[in-house]
Protein backbone atom coordinates (compact mmCIF):
# COMPACT_ATOMS: atom_id res chain seq x y z
CA UNK A 1 0.00 0.00 0.00
CA UNK A 2 1.32 3.42 -1.00
CA UNK A 3 2.31 5.66 1.93
CA UNK A 4 0.97 9.18 2.28
CA UNK A 5 4.50 10.44 1.70
CA UNK A 6 4.66 8.55 -1.58
CA UNK A 7 1.26 9.93 -2.60
CA UNK A 8 2.40 13.48 -1.92
CA UNK A 9 5.56 12.88 -3.93
CA UNK A 10 3.53 11.44 -6.82
CA UNK A 11 1.24 14.48 -6.81
CA UNK A 12 4.19 16.87 -6.91
CA UNK A 13 5.59 15.03 -9.93
CA UNK A 14 2.18 15.26 -11.63
CA UNK A 15 1.98 18.98 -10.91
CA UNK A 16 5.38 19.50 -12.51
CA UNK A 17 4.19 17.49 -15.51
CA UNK A 18 1.06 19.69 -15.74
CA UNK A 19 3.08 22.89 -15.53
CA UNK A 20 1.69 23.84 -12.11
CA UNK A 21 3.60 25.18 -9.12
CA UNK A 22 0.92 24.20 -6.63
CA UNK A 23 -2.55 22.77 -6.21
CA UNK A 24 -5.43 23.13 -3.74
CA UNK A 25 -7.27 20.03 -2.51
CA UNK A 26 -10.53 20.48 -0.56
CA UNK A 27 -12.93 17.98 0.97
CA UNK A 28 -15.66 18.59 -1.56
CA UNK A 29 -17.55 17.25 -4.53
CA UNK A 30 -19.28 18.83 -7.50
CA UNK A 31 -22.25 19.70 -5.27
CA UNK A 32 -20.35 21.39 -2.38
CA UNK A 33 -21.53 18.59 -0.09
CA UNK A 34 -20.37 18.34 3.51
CA UNK A 35 -20.12 14.56 3.33
CA UNK A 36 -18.90 13.23 0.00
CA UNK A 37 -18.82 9.90 -1.78
CA UNK A 38 -15.71 7.72 -1.67
CA UNK A 39 -14.78 8.81 -5.21
CA UNK A 40 -14.40 12.41 -3.97
CA UNK A 41 -12.37 11.75 -0.81
CA UNK A 42 -9.21 13.19 -2.34
CA UNK A 43 -7.98 14.93 0.80
CA UNK A 44 -8.24 11.79 2.93
CA UNK A 45 -6.46 9.73 0.29
CA UNK A 46 -3.63 12.25 0.02
CA UNK A 47 -3.13 13.16 3.69
CA UNK A 48 -4.91 10.61 5.89
CA UNK A 49 -7.22 13.26 7.39
CA UNK A 50 -10.68 11.81 7.99
CA UNK A 51 -12.64 14.90 9.05
CA UNK A 52 -15.56 16.37 7.12
CA UNK A 53 -14.09 19.86 6.63
CA UNK A 54 -10.59 20.79 5.55
CA UNK A 55 -8.36 21.87 2.68
CA UNK A 56 -4.76 21.18 1.69
CA UNK A 57 -2.31 23.16 -0.42
CA UNK A 58 0.64 21.48 -2.07
CA UNK A 59 3.62 23.48 -3.36
CA UNK A 60 6.91 22.11 -4.65
CA UNK A 61 8.68 22.63 -1.32
CA UNK A 62 5.85 23.15 1.17
CA UNK A 63 2.48 21.63 1.99
CA UNK A 64 -0.18 22.77 4.45
CA UNK A 65 -3.49 21.45 5.74
CA UNK A 66 -6.21 23.83 6.97
CA UNK A 67 -8.83 22.83 9.56
CA UNK A 68 -11.06 24.62 12.04
CA UNK A 69 -11.23 24.22 15.83
CA UNK A 70 -13.28 21.01 15.63
CA UNK A 71 -10.33 19.15 14.13
CA UNK A 72 -7.32 20.69 15.89
CA UNK A 73 -6.49 17.44 17.70
CA UNK A 74 -7.67 15.04 15.01
CA UNK A 75 -5.51 16.51 12.26
CA UNK A 76 -2.39 16.04 14.39
CA UNK A 77 -3.29 12.41 15.03
CA UNK A 78 -3.94 11.58 11.38
CA UNK A 79 -1.67 13.80 9.30
CA UNK A 80 2.14 13.56 9.29
CA UNK A 81 3.59 16.81 10.64
CA UNK A 82 6.86 16.11 8.84
CA UNK A 83 5.05 16.52 5.52
CA UNK A 84 2.35 19.05 6.31
CA UNK A 85 2.14 22.22 8.37
CA UNK A 86 -1.05 22.51 10.44
CA UNK A 87 -3.00 25.72 9.78
CA UNK A 88 -5.97 26.88 11.83
CA UNK A 89 -9.11 28.40 10.30
CA UNK A 90 -10.34 31.15 10.65
CA UNK A 91 -7.07 32.48 12.08
CA UNK A 92 -5.65 31.99 8.59
CA UNK A 93 -6.97 30.86 5.21
CA UNK A 94 -5.78 29.24 2.01
CA UNK A 95 -5.75 32.67 0.35
CA UNK A 96 -3.69 34.27 3.13
CA UNK A 97 -1.25 31.35 3.25
CA UNK A 98 -0.70 31.36 -0.51
CA UNK A 99 -0.18 35.12 -0.46
CA UNK A 100 2.73 34.45 1.89
CA UNK A 101 4.14 31.18 0.56
CA UNK A 102 3.40 30.90 -3.18
CA UNK A 103 6.52 31.43 -5.32
CA UNK A 104 6.60 34.65 -7.33
CA UNK A 105 4.88 34.18 -10.68
CA UNK A 106 3.56 30.75 -9.70
CA UNK A 107 0.69 28.96 -11.41
CA UNK A 108 -1.53 27.52 -8.66
CA UNK A 109 -4.07 25.00 -9.89
CA UNK A 110 -7.59 24.37 -8.63
CA UNK A 111 -10.49 22.17 -9.75
CA UNK A 112 -13.37 24.52 -10.57
CA UNK A 113 -15.84 21.70 -9.88
CA UNK A 114 -14.77 21.59 -6.21
CA UNK A 115 -14.73 25.28 -5.17
CA UNK A 116 -17.15 28.20 -5.18
CA UNK A 117 -16.65 31.21 -7.40
CA UNK A 118 -16.20 33.43 -4.34
CA UNK A 119 -13.39 31.21 -3.07
CA UNK A 120 -11.66 31.31 -6.46
CA UNK A 121 -11.96 35.10 -6.65
CA UNK A 122 -10.52 35.55 -3.14
CA UNK A 123 -7.56 33.26 -3.81
CA UNK A 124 -6.86 34.79 -7.23
CA UNK A 125 -6.86 38.25 -5.64
CA UNK A 126 -4.48 37.14 -2.88
CA UNK A 127 -2.09 35.64 -5.43
CA UNK A 128 -1.78 38.93 -7.28
CA UNK A 129 0.53 40.16 -4.52
CA UNK A 130 2.96 37.40 -5.59
CA UNK A 131 2.31 38.04 -9.29
CA UNK A 132 0.97 34.51 -9.29
CA UNK A 133 -2.16 33.20 -10.99
CA UNK A 134 -4.93 30.77 -10.09
CA UNK A 135 -5.51 28.26 -12.87
CA UNK A 136 -8.65 26.14 -13.38
CA UNK A 137 -7.38 22.71 -14.40
CA UNK A 138 -8.93 20.64 -17.16
CA UNK A 139 -8.32 17.45 -15.17
CA UNK A 140 -7.73 17.05 -11.45
CA UNK A 141 -4.07 16.00 -10.92
CA UNK A 142 -4.97 14.05 -7.77
CA UNK A 143 -7.15 11.78 -9.91
CA UNK A 144 -4.20 11.17 -12.23
CA UNK A 145 -2.11 9.66 -9.41
CA UNK A 146 -4.95 8.02 -7.42
CA UNK A 147 -4.76 4.82 -9.38
CA UNK A 148 -7.36 2.86 -7.38
CA UNK A 149 -9.86 5.70 -7.02
CA UNK A 150 -13.40 4.34 -6.54
CA UNK A 151 -16.03 5.04 -9.17
CA UNK A 152 -19.12 7.05 -8.24
CA UNK A 153 -21.92 4.92 -6.85
CA UNK A 154 -24.15 3.27 -9.48
CA UNK A 155 -27.04 2.72 -7.00
CA UNK A 156 -30.52 3.64 -8.25
CA UNK A 157 -32.39 6.72 -7.12
CA UNK A 158 -35.70 5.91 -5.44
CA UNK A 159 -38.96 7.81 -4.85
CA UNK A 160 -39.58 9.23 -1.37
CA UNK A 161 -43.21 8.60 -0.53
CA UNK A 162 -45.61 11.50 0.08
CA UNK A 163 -46.59 9.86 3.39
CA UNK A 164 -43.15 10.89 4.60
CA UNK A 165 -42.56 14.00 2.44
CA UNK A 166 -45.90 15.61 3.28
CA UNK A 167 -45.92 17.50 -0.03
CA UNK A 168 -45.83 16.23 -3.62
CA UNK A 169 -42.96 16.96 -5.98
CA UNK A 170 -45.44 18.68 -8.30
CA UNK A 171 -46.36 21.11 -5.50
CA UNK A 172 -42.72 21.77 -4.74
CA UNK A 173 -41.82 22.46 -8.38
CA UNK A 174 -44.84 24.78 -8.66
CA UNK A 175 -43.64 26.71 -5.59
CA UNK A 176 -40.19 27.14 -7.14
CA UNK A 177 -41.81 28.26 -10.40
CA UNK A 178 -43.76 30.94 -8.48
CA UNK A 179 -40.52 32.05 -6.86
CA UNK A 180 -38.86 32.37 -10.27
CA UNK A 181 -41.75 34.28 -11.85
CA UNK A 182 -41.89 36.70 -8.91
CA UNK A 183 -38.24 37.60 -9.59
CA UNK A 184 -38.46 37.73 -13.36
CA UNK A 185 -36.26 34.65 -13.74
CA UNK A 186 -36.42 31.85 -16.29
CA UNK A 187 -34.68 29.05 -14.41
CA UNK A 188 -32.75 28.09 -11.29
CA UNK A 189 -29.76 25.76 -11.19
CA UNK A 190 -30.17 23.40 -8.21
CA UNK A 191 -26.88 21.72 -7.35
CA UNK A 192 -27.01 20.79 -3.65
CA UNK A 193 -27.80 17.08 -3.44
CA UNK A 194 -30.25 17.44 -0.57
CA UNK A 195 -32.05 20.24 -2.45
CA UNK A 196 -32.46 17.99 -5.50
CA UNK A 197 -33.67 15.16 -3.27
CA UNK A 198 -36.21 17.36 -1.45
CA UNK A 199 -37.49 19.11 -4.58
CA UNK A 200 -38.17 15.90 -6.53
CA UNK A 201 -38.99 13.67 -3.52
CA UNK A 202 -36.21 11.23 -4.38
CA UNK A 203 -33.52 9.62 -2.25
CA UNK A 204 -30.42 7.53 -2.90
CA UNK A 205 -27.38 5.86 -1.39
CA UNK A 206 -24.58 7.64 -3.26
CA UNK A 207 -23.15 9.42 -0.22
CA UNK A 208 -22.53 7.44 2.92
CA UNK A 209 -24.81 8.55 5.79
CA UNK A 210 -26.79 11.00 3.60
CA UNK A 211 -29.62 9.49 1.49
CA UNK A 212 -29.06 11.38 -1.77
CA UNK A 213 -28.42 10.55 -5.43
CA UNK A 214 -25.69 12.26 -7.47
CA UNK A 215 -27.63 14.58 -9.76
CA UNK A 216 -28.38 18.16 -10.79
CA UNK A 217 -31.65 19.93 -11.56
CA UNK A 218 -32.52 22.92 -13.70
CA UNK A 219 -35.91 24.11 -12.42
CA UNK A 220 -37.89 26.15 -14.92
CA UNK A 221 -40.41 28.95 -14.52
CA UNK A 222 -43.11 26.88 -16.25
CA UNK A 223 -42.98 24.29 -13.43
CA UNK A 224 -41.00 21.72 -15.39
CA UNK A 225 -37.53 20.53 -14.48
CA UNK A 226 -34.53 18.93 -16.12
CA UNK A 227 -32.83 16.23 -14.06
CA UNK A 228 -29.25 15.26 -14.87
CA UNK A 229 -28.46 11.82 -13.46
CA UNK A 230 -26.47 8.76 -14.53
CA UNK A 231 -28.68 6.48 -16.68
CA UNK A 232 -28.00 3.41 -14.52
CA UNK A 233 -29.72 5.17 -11.62
CA UNK A 234 -33.00 5.63 -13.46
CA UNK A 235 -35.56 2.86 -12.94
CA UNK A 236 -39.08 2.57 -14.37
CA UNK A 237 -40.36 3.32 -10.87
CA UNK A 238 -38.37 6.55 -10.76
CA UNK A 239 -39.61 7.61 -14.22
CA UNK A 240 -43.21 6.99 -13.18
CA UNK A 241 -42.67 8.96 -9.97
CA UNK A 242 -41.13 11.96 -11.74
CA UNK A 243 -43.76 12.12 -14.50
CA UNK A 244 -43.68 13.93 -17.81
CA UNK A 245 -42.89 17.34 -16.31
CA UNK A 246 -39.38 16.22 -15.37
CA UNK A 247 -37.10 15.58 -18.33
CA UNK A 248 -34.27 13.13 -17.58
CA UNK A 249 -30.79 13.55 -19.06
CA UNK A 250 -27.45 11.78 -18.47
CA UNK A 251 -25.45 13.44 -15.70
CA UNK A 252 -22.48 14.00 -17.99
CA UNK A 253 -24.73 16.21 -20.18
CA UNK A 254 -25.14 18.80 -17.42
CA UNK A 255 -22.76 21.33 -18.97
CA UNK A 256 -24.60 20.89 -22.27
CA UNK A 257 -27.82 21.57 -20.37
CA UNK A 258 -26.37 24.79 -18.96
CA UNK A 259 -25.42 25.84 -22.49
CA UNK A 260 -29.11 25.76 -23.53
CA UNK A 261 -29.79 28.64 -21.11
CA UNK A 262 -28.26 31.23 -23.44
CA UNK A 263 -29.95 34.60 -23.03
CA UNK A 264 -32.07 33.43 -20.08
CA UNK A 265 -32.09 34.93 -16.58
CA UNK A 266 -30.79 32.09 -14.42
CA UNK A 267 -30.64 31.94 -10.61
CA UNK A 268 -27.48 30.39 -9.18
CA UNK A 269 -26.57 30.09 -5.51
CA UNK A 270 -22.98 31.34 -5.04
CA UNK A 271 -22.61 29.38 -1.76
CA UNK A 272 -23.76 26.03 -3.16
CA UNK A 273 -22.86 26.07 -6.87
CA UNK A 274 -19.26 25.46 -7.87
CA UNK A 275 -17.19 27.88 -9.91
CA UNK A 276 -17.39 25.62 -12.99
CA UNK A 277 -21.15 26.21 -13.24
CA UNK A 278 -20.67 29.98 -13.34
CA UNK A 279 -17.94 29.56 -15.96
CA UNK A 280 -20.20 27.36 -18.11
CA UNK A 281 -23.17 29.74 -17.87
CA UNK A 282 -21.00 32.77 -18.64
CA UNK A 283 -19.52 30.98 -21.63
CA UNK A 284 -23.04 30.09 -22.84
CA UNK A 285 -24.23 33.68 -22.61
CA UNK A 286 -26.77 33.16 -19.84
CA UNK A 287 -27.63 36.12 -17.60
CA UNK A 288 -26.65 34.97 -14.11
CA UNK A 289 -28.57 36.26 -11.10
CA UNK A 290 -27.07 35.25 -7.75
CA UNK A 291 -29.80 34.06 -5.39
CA UNK A 292 -29.95 31.63 -2.50
CA UNK A 293 -31.13 28.21 -3.67
CA UNK A 294 -34.96 28.54 -3.58
CA UNK A 295 -35.27 25.07 -2.06
CA UNK A 296 -33.12 25.79 1.01
CA UNK A 297 -35.63 27.65 3.17
CA UNK A 298 -38.75 25.57 2.34
CA UNK A 299 -36.70 22.43 3.04
CA UNK A 300 -35.65 23.79 6.42
CA UNK A 301 -39.22 24.61 7.49
CA UNK A 302 -40.68 21.20 8.15
CA UNK A 303 -44.33 20.69 7.24
CA UNK A 304 -46.70 18.98 9.71
CA UNK A 305 -46.10 15.53 8.19
CA UNK A 306 -42.33 15.93 8.44
CA UNK A 307 -42.66 17.18 12.03
CA UNK A 308 -44.77 14.16 12.97
CA UNK A 309 -42.27 11.88 11.26
CA UNK A 310 -39.42 13.40 13.23
CA UNK A 311 -41.27 12.80 16.49
CA UNK A 312 -41.86 9.16 15.55
CA UNK A 313 -38.23 8.66 14.54
CA UNK A 314 -36.99 10.29 17.74
CA UNK A 315 -39.24 8.07 19.85
CA UNK A 316 -37.90 4.80 18.43
CA UNK A 317 -34.35 6.15 18.33
CA UNK A 318 -34.57 7.18 21.99
CA UNK A 319 -35.49 3.65 22.99
CA UNK A 320 -32.41 2.34 21.16
CA UNK A 321 -30.27 4.93 22.95
CA UNK A 322 -31.72 3.94 26.33
CA UNK A 323 -30.95 0.27 25.70
CA UNK A 324 -27.43 1.26 24.71
CA UNK A 325 -26.82 3.46 27.76
CA UNK A 326 -28.00 0.59 29.96
CA UNK A 327 -25.55 -1.69 28.12
CA UNK A 328 -22.71 0.78 28.72
CA UNK A 329 -23.52 1.05 32.41
CA UNK A 330 -23.60 -2.74 32.71
CA UNK A 331 -20.62 -3.72 30.56
CA UNK A 332 -18.12 -0.88 30.74
CA UNK A 333 -17.17 -0.83 34.46
CA UNK A 334 -15.67 -4.29 34.05
CA UNK A 335 -13.66 -3.27 30.98
CA UNK A 336 -16.13 -5.06 28.74
CA UNK A 337 -16.24 -2.59 25.87
CA UNK A 338 -14.17 -0.52 23.49
CA UNK A 339 -15.01 2.52 21.41
CA UNK A 340 -15.47 0.33 18.35
CA UNK A 341 -17.52 -2.37 20.04
CA UNK A 342 -19.71 0.28 21.68
CA UNK A 343 -20.37 1.97 18.35
CA UNK A 344 -21.22 -1.41 16.82
CA UNK A 345 -23.54 -2.23 19.71
CA UNK A 346 -25.35 1.10 19.35
CA UNK A 347 -25.75 0.49 15.62
CA UNK A 348 -27.23 -2.92 16.42
CA UNK A 349 -29.77 -1.46 18.84
CA UNK A 350 -30.91 0.98 16.16
CA UNK A 351 -31.01 -1.75 13.52
CA UNK A 352 -33.22 -3.87 15.78
CA UNK A 353 -35.99 -1.31 15.26
CA UNK A 354 -36.31 -2.82 11.77
CA UNK A 355 -36.64 0.70 10.31
CA UNK A 356 -33.06 1.99 10.25
CA UNK A 357 -31.84 2.89 6.76
CA UNK A 358 -28.35 4.09 7.73
CA UNK A 359 -26.54 6.04 10.39
CA UNK A 360 -26.80 9.80 9.90
CA UNK A 361 -23.02 10.15 10.39
CA UNK A 362 -20.14 8.01 11.63
CA UNK A 363 -20.68 7.52 15.36
CA UNK A 364 -18.35 9.61 17.52
CA UNK A 365 -17.47 7.08 20.21
CA UNK A 366 -14.87 8.77 22.41
CA UNK A 367 -13.48 7.26 25.61
CA UNK A 368 -11.39 9.37 27.98
CA UNK A 369 -9.09 11.75 26.08
CA UNK A 370 -10.58 10.75 22.71
CA UNK A 371 -13.83 12.38 23.83
CA UNK A 372 -11.99 15.71 23.78
CA UNK A 373 -11.59 15.40 19.99
CA UNK A 374 -14.77 17.17 18.89
CA UNK A 375 -15.33 15.27 15.63
CA UNK A 376 -13.41 12.16 16.61
CA UNK A 377 -13.70 9.11 14.35
CA UNK A 378 -12.64 5.89 15.97
CA UNK A 379 -10.35 3.51 14.06
CA UNK A 380 -8.46 0.32 14.85
CA UNK A 381 -5.40 2.49 15.58
CA UNK A 382 -7.13 4.86 18.00
CA UNK A 383 -9.62 2.42 19.58
CA UNK A 384 -9.62 2.71 23.40
CA UNK A 385 -11.20 0.56 26.07
CA UNK A 386 -14.07 2.09 28.00
CA UNK A 387 -12.09 2.07 31.21
CA UNK A 388 -13.48 2.16 34.75
CA UNK A 389 -13.59 5.63 36.32
CA UNK A 390 -13.50 7.53 33.05
CA UNK A 391 -15.74 9.64 30.83
CA UNK A 392 -17.37 8.28 27.67
CA UNK A 393 -18.90 10.58 25.03
CA UNK A 394 -21.09 9.18 22.26
CA UNK A 395 -22.52 11.37 19.48
CA UNK A 396 -24.62 9.43 17.02
CA UNK A 397 -27.69 9.42 14.83
CA UNK A 398 -29.90 7.35 12.58
CA UNK A 399 -31.53 7.76 9.20
CA UNK A 400 -35.15 6.60 9.09
CA UNK A 401 -37.69 7.18 6.30
CA UNK A 402 -39.62 9.47 8.63
CA UNK A 403 -36.75 11.41 10.16
CA UNK A 404 -33.06 12.00 10.83
CA UNK A 405 -31.76 11.84 14.40
CA UNK A 406 -28.67 13.24 16.14
CA UNK A 407 -28.01 12.90 19.87
CA UNK A 408 -25.00 13.17 22.18
CA UNK A 409 -24.76 11.76 25.66
CA UNK A 410 -21.83 11.86 28.07
CA UNK A 411 -21.60 9.27 30.83
CA UNK A 412 -19.36 8.42 33.75
CA UNK A 413 -18.09 4.87 33.90
CA UNK A 414 -17.75 3.93 37.58
CA UNK A 415 -17.48 2.32 40.00
CA UNK A 416 -16.07 5.33 41.87
CA UNK A 417 -17.94 8.63 42.07
CA UNK A 418 -17.03 11.19 39.39
CA UNK A 419 -14.57 13.92 40.44
CA UNK A 420 -15.85 17.33 41.47
CA UNK A 421 -14.27 19.19 38.54
CA UNK A 422 -15.97 16.90 36.04
CA UNK A 423 -19.36 17.38 37.70
CA UNK A 424 -18.84 21.14 37.68
CA UNK A 425 -18.05 21.18 33.95
CA UNK A 426 -20.89 18.81 33.10
CA UNK A 427 -23.39 20.84 35.08
CA UNK A 428 -22.31 24.08 33.40
CA UNK A 429 -22.85 22.44 30.02
CA UNK A 430 -26.23 21.17 31.22
CA UNK A 431 -27.24 24.62 32.49
CA UNK A 432 -26.44 26.06 29.06
CA UNK A 433 -28.41 23.30 27.38
CA UNK A 434 -31.40 24.02 29.60
CA UNK A 435 -31.14 27.78 29.05
CA UNK A 436 -31.33 27.31 25.30
CA UNK A 437 -34.12 24.71 25.54
CA UNK A 438 -36.19 27.13 27.64
CA UNK A 439 -35.48 30.20 25.50
CA UNK A 440 -38.43 32.30 24.35
CA UNK A 441 -37.64 34.90 21.70
CA UNK A 442 -39.36 37.28 19.29
CA UNK A 443 -39.74 36.49 15.62
CA UNK A 444 -36.71 37.82 13.76
CA UNK A 445 -34.23 36.39 16.26
CA UNK A 446 -31.16 34.74 14.71
CA UNK A 447 -29.10 31.79 15.83
CA UNK A 448 -26.15 34.02 16.68
CA UNK A 449 -28.34 35.97 19.11
CA UNK A 450 -29.17 32.78 21.01
CA UNK A 451 -25.69 31.24 21.06
CA UNK A 452 -24.58 32.89 24.30
CA UNK A 453 -27.57 31.39 26.13
CA UNK A 454 -25.72 28.08 25.99
CA UNK A 455 -22.22 29.42 26.74
CA UNK A 456 -22.90 31.80 29.62
CA UNK A 457 -22.25 29.37 32.49
CA UNK A 458 -18.99 28.16 30.94
CA UNK A 459 -17.94 31.75 30.26
CA UNK A 460 -18.54 32.60 33.91
CA UNK A 461 -15.83 30.07 34.79
CA UNK A 462 -13.47 31.22 32.03
CA UNK A 463 -14.33 28.29 29.75
CA UNK A 464 -15.73 27.85 26.24
CA UNK A 465 -15.99 25.38 23.35
CA UNK A 466 -14.73 25.69 19.77
CA UNK A 467 -17.80 24.64 17.81
CA UNK A 468 -21.29 25.90 17.06
CA UNK A 469 -24.12 25.29 19.50
CA UNK A 470 -26.70 24.13 16.98
CA UNK A 471 -27.12 23.09 13.36
CA UNK A 472 -30.18 22.44 11.22
CA UNK A 473 -31.28 18.85 10.60
CA UNK A 474 -33.02 17.40 7.55
CA UNK A 475 -35.99 15.09 7.11
CA UNK A 476 -34.44 11.77 6.03
CA UNK A 477 -31.74 13.97 4.53
CA UNK A 478 -28.55 15.70 5.67
CA UNK A 479 -27.87 15.65 9.41
CA UNK A 480 -26.28 19.09 8.98
CA UNK A 481 -28.75 21.24 7.08
CA UNK A 482 -28.87 24.98 6.52
CA UNK A 483 -29.61 27.78 6.43
CA UNK A 484 -30.21 28.05 10.18
CA UNK A 485 -27.62 27.47 12.85
CA UNK A 486 -26.84 28.59 16.39
CA UNK A 487 -23.27 29.78 16.69
CA UNK A 488 -21.07 32.79 17.29
CA UNK A 489 -21.43 35.37 14.54
CA UNK A 490 -17.66 35.56 14.01
CA UNK A 491 -15.51 33.73 11.49
CA UNK A 492 -17.80 34.18 8.50
CA UNK A 493 -19.89 31.16 9.46
CA UNK A 494 -22.90 30.85 7.18
CA UNK A 495 -26.34 30.70 8.74
CA UNK A 496 -25.76 32.62 11.95
CA UNK A 497 -27.69 35.56 10.52
CA UNK A 498 -30.68 33.43 9.45
CA UNK A 499 -33.81 34.21 11.41
CA UNK A 500 -35.25 31.17 13.18
CA UNK A 501 -38.70 30.27 11.86
CA UNK A 502 -41.41 27.97 13.16
CA UNK A 503 -40.92 24.48 11.74
CA UNK A 504 -37.12 24.56 11.69
CA UNK A 505 -35.28 21.76 13.49
CA UNK A 506 -31.92 22.42 15.13
CA UNK A 507 -29.57 20.73 17.54
CA UNK A 508 -28.93 22.07 21.05
CA UNK A 509 -25.42 20.87 21.84
CA UNK A 510 -23.15 22.88 24.12
CA UNK A 511 -19.97 21.12 25.25
CA UNK A 512 -16.69 21.35 27.08
CA UNK A 513 -13.40 19.64 26.18
CA UNK A 514 -10.32 19.20 28.29
CA UNK A 515 -7.52 18.21 25.95
CA UNK A 516 -5.92 14.91 26.86
CA UNK A 517 -8.53 14.12 29.49
CA UNK A 518 -12.20 14.06 28.48
CA UNK A 519 -15.01 15.65 26.49
CA UNK A 520 -18.54 16.63 27.50
CA UNK A 521 -21.46 17.31 25.16
CA UNK A 522 -25.22 17.16 25.74
CA UNK A 523 -27.22 17.23 22.52
CA UNK A 524 -30.94 17.10 21.83
CA UNK A 525 -32.82 18.16 18.71
CA UNK A 526 -35.39 20.92 19.05
CA UNK A 527 -38.23 22.20 16.86
CA UNK A 528 -38.89 25.92 16.59
CA UNK A 529 -42.53 26.48 17.52
CA UNK A 530 -44.85 29.44 18.02
CA UNK A 531 -45.46 30.51 21.62
CA UNK A 532 -48.72 32.05 22.73
CA UNK A 533 -47.95 34.57 25.46
CA UNK A 534 -50.85 36.54 26.98
CA UNK A 535 -50.33 40.22 26.28
CA UNK A 536 -47.36 39.61 23.98
CA UNK A 537 -46.50 42.48 21.68
CA UNK A 538 -45.66 40.62 18.51
CA UNK A 539 -44.99 37.00 17.52
CA UNK A 540 -42.84 34.91 19.83
CA UNK A 541 -41.16 31.54 19.39
CA UNK A 542 -39.62 28.83 21.52
CA UNK A 543 -38.35 25.27 21.24
CA UNK A 544 -40.06 21.89 21.51
CA UNK A 545 -37.51 19.27 22.56
CA UNK A 546 -37.73 16.29 20.19
CA UNK A 547 -35.02 14.00 21.59
CA UNK A 548 -35.78 11.65 24.48
CA UNK A 549 -33.01 9.84 26.35
CA UNK A 550 -31.76 10.08 29.95
CA UNK A 551 -29.12 12.67 30.84
CA UNK A 552 -26.48 11.35 33.28
CA UNK A 553 -27.81 12.24 36.74
CA UNK A 554 -24.62 11.16 38.51
CA UNK A 555 -22.66 13.87 36.66
CA UNK A 556 -24.96 16.65 37.84
CA UNK A 557 -23.88 18.88 40.72
CA UNK A 558 -27.38 19.58 41.98
CA UNK A 559 -26.15 22.49 44.09
CA UNK A 560 -25.27 24.37 40.89
CA UNK A 561 -28.80 24.08 39.47
CA UNK A 562 -31.45 26.70 40.10
CA UNK A 563 -34.92 25.60 41.11
CA UNK A 564 -36.12 26.25 37.54
CA UNK A 565 -33.28 24.20 36.04
CA UNK A 566 -33.93 21.30 38.39
CA UNK A 567 -37.64 21.46 37.52
CA UNK A 568 -36.78 21.40 33.80
CA UNK A 569 -34.54 18.35 34.15
CA UNK A 570 -37.09 16.48 36.27
CA UNK A 571 -39.87 17.32 33.81
CA UNK A 572 -37.67 16.25 30.89
CA UNK A 573 -36.90 12.92 32.53
CA UNK A 574 -40.57 12.38 33.33
CA UNK A 575 -41.33 12.89 29.64
CA UNK A 576 -38.46 10.55 28.64
CA UNK A 577 -39.92 7.89 30.91
CA UNK A 578 -43.40 8.43 29.45
CA UNK A 579 -42.22 8.20 25.83
CA UNK A 580 -39.72 5.34 26.14
CA UNK A 581 -41.18 3.04 28.81
CA UNK A 582 -43.79 1.45 26.48
CA UNK A 583 -40.94 0.35 24.19
CA UNK A 584 -38.78 -1.24 26.90
CA UNK A 585 -39.10 -4.19 29.22
CA UNK A 586 -37.25 -6.12 31.90
CA UNK A 587 -33.86 -4.84 32.95
CA UNK A 588 -33.91 -2.07 30.31
CA UNK A 589 -37.15 -0.71 31.74
CA UNK A 590 -35.86 -0.92 35.31
CA UNK A 591 -32.73 0.95 34.27
CA UNK A 592 -34.82 3.65 32.57
CA UNK A 593 -36.93 4.14 35.70
CA UNK A 594 -33.79 4.69 37.80
CA UNK A 595 -32.12 6.90 35.18
CA UNK A 596 -35.21 9.14 35.03
CA UNK A 597 -35.84 9.40 38.78
CA UNK A 598 -36.32 12.99 39.97
CA UNK A 599 -33.31 14.79 41.41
Amino acid sequence: MQTHEARLDALRKQLAKDGLDGFVIPISDEHMSEYVGAYAQRLEWLTGFGGSAGTAVVLAEKAAIFVDGRYTLQVRDQVDGRLWSYESVPQTSVAAWLAQHAPGGARIGYDAWLHTRGWAQAVASALEARQATLVAVAANPVDAVWTDRPAPSPAPAVPHASEHAGMSANEKRAAVAEWLIARGLDAAVITALDSVAWLLNIRGTDVERTPVALSYVIANADGTADLFIAPEKVTPELRAHLGNAVRIHPRDRFVAGLETLKGQRVAVDPERAVAAIFLALESAGARIVTETDPVVLPKAIKNPVEQAGHRAAQTRDGAAIARFLHWVETEAPGGGGTELSAAERLHAFRAETGLLKDLSFDTISGAGPNGAVVHYRVSEETNRTLEPNSVYLVDSGGQYLDGTTDITRTVWIGPDAPPAELKDRFTRVLKGHIALARAVFPRGTTGSQLDSFARQFLWAAGLDYAHGTGHGVGSFLAVHEGPQRIAKASGGQAGTGQELLAGMILSNEPGYYRTGAYGIRIENLVLVERREIPGAEGDFLGFETLTFAPIARDLVDVALLSAEERAWLNAYHARVREVLAPQLSGADLAWLEAACAPL
